[in-house]
């Protein structure tokens, strides 16, 4: 399999290529809208990487604080911000369970296919670490606030089929208040020497044979879980 961690450590440029394809059907945007209107929101983002959701949020908020453990991933999430003109963000290196906001500073806390890291990177105390990560993401909203977090349901799949190892993280979610629904996030590629090397890179050769062509295109199926709560609920502590 590949190496993840690396891949965080030094291959951002190659790992921004495989995200720019995913959601070509561009699904992730009102789905979120549905949950909250993000129009005038204070967002943010914790697990930034290369600044695949920043790029979609920035040109609806007010302001977006992206935060990433990895230095490499921020100074690509920089580069394509700062070419975007926009001057509504921040990006600095932080910890999911440390974030440098203060208490109540924000309307959103969201993040995107990066906290499941706490449970894969932490398998005997996944819980107390995730506990702190949501703990810190409720600390920075303000009353009335929503945190949203997505993770994917399952690649090459074209209804979800949540990955096993993080079968319990979901369920975790669902039994502290957590609502949750998913959409289709499919990757569509230029050519098919660009799906299989993209494909390869980040999910292994046992994904290449997944690889479709269908009218759109050379596509590869994913499906995305979103999972939301509003600080404040019965069930958010």
């Amino acid at each position: 399999m590949p190496d993840h961690p690396e891949i965080y450590r030094s291959q951002a440029a190659q790992y921004d290529a495989l995200v720019s394809r995913e959601d070509y059907q561009g699904h992730i945007l009102p789905a979120l809208q549905k949950i909250v209107a993000l129009e005038g929101l204070e967002v943010a983002e914790f697990g930034a990487g290369t600044g695949r959701l920043t790029r979609l949020l920035a040109p609806r908020v007010r302001f977006i604080h992206a935060f990433d453990i990895s230095p490499h991933m921020l100074e690509e999430a920089r580069i394509t911000l700062t070419r975007s003109g926009r001057r509504n963000w921040r990006a600095r290196v932080s910890d999911h369970r440390h974030v440098p906001l203060a208490d109540a500073s924000v309307d959103l806390a969201i993040s995107g296919w990066s906290v499941c890291y706490l449970v894969v990177d932490h398998p005997d105390t996944w819980q107390a670490e995730l506990a702190k990560a949501l703990d810190e993401m409720r600390r920075v909203l303000r009353p009335g606030g929503t945190l949203i977090l997505l993770e994917t349901q399952g690649t090459a799949v074209e209804q979800p089929q949540p990955p096993p190892h993080l079968a319990g993280y979901f369920a975790y979610l669902e039994g502290h208040g957590f609502q949750k629904t998913w959409i289709r996030t499919d990757y569509r590629f230029e050519s098919r020497q660009e799906a299989e090397s993209l494909a390869r890179f980040f999910f292994g050769d046992a994904m290449v044979d997944r690889i479709t062509q269908n009218r759109d295109g050379i596509v590869l199926p994913e499906c995305t879980g979103i999972w939301w709560i509003g600080k404040g609920t019965n069930h958010d502590n």
